[in-house]
């Protein structure tokens, strides 16, 4: 995969620069979905489930962006190339795509992702230089503060969940709103299908 870097600590995660074409991303960062404010409850994102927006079957019909992507990482040869660079197992999930909206008052505990998550993209999408510190809070195994991912737009932070990938997002003063895509591959026990790209077809590898 073009410009990224590996990293073994605390847990191997890659950082891909460049990761959509520029006139895709460019109308992904522009993608007018309504943000909402958590109210002063937050800490899961599935607290906030009613306000939560994904690049469903509705959203794939009525943005030309929405549906490129949503195709692109459905297709079998980027099944298979996915697979081949993570050396992660994606035969028979399916695709979710979450268009996420932070503003200030937001935050995520540590967590893993482990479960019915199979990979984990977090690709940052606005591109407000105040937003240079709003990157991925990643934790040991213990959930002590490691790092922060560097927020940059169209770069995301990946890695395939396990037992340590602690991940979340420190509580911190959010200017405007912090934009990104939350990219997975999920298994079959995933519930709500209603979110996901395909909910009809599981993806396969060419």
């Amino acid at each position: 995969m073009a410009d990224s870097e590996r990293f073994e600590t605390p847990y191997r995660h890659w950082i891909i620069r460049g990761l959509f074409p520029d006139d895709i991303f460019d109308d992904v960062k522009t993608l007018e979905f309504p943000a909402a404010g958590v109210g002063g409850v937050s800490g899961k994102r599935e607290l906030h489930n009613e306000t939560r927006h994904y690049f469903d079957a509705a959203n794939i019909k009525r943005h030309d962006s929405v549906a490129s992507i949503a195709h692109a990482f459905q297709a079998p040869e980027m099944v298979s190339a996915v697979e081949k660079f993570f050396n992660a197992d994606l035969e028979g999930t399916f695709l979710r795509i979450e268009y996420a909206q932070d503003l200030t008052g937001f935050w995520l505990e540590p967590h893993t992702d482990l479960g019915v998550k199979r990979l984990t993209l977090l690709i940052y999408v606005s591109d407000n230089p105040a937003h240079e510190d709003m990157g991925t809070d990643i934790y040991n195994a213990d959930k002590t503060h490691a790092k922060r991912s560097p927020f940059a737009p169209n770069t995301a932070m990946a890695f395939v969940p396990g037992g340590d990938t602690y991940h979340g997002f420190e509580k911190r003063e959010i200017p405007g709103v912090r934009k990104s895509l939350i990219l997975n591959y999920v298994t079959t026990d995933w519930r709500d299908r209603e979110q996901l790209c395909f909910p009809q077809q599981t993806v396969s590898r060419a």
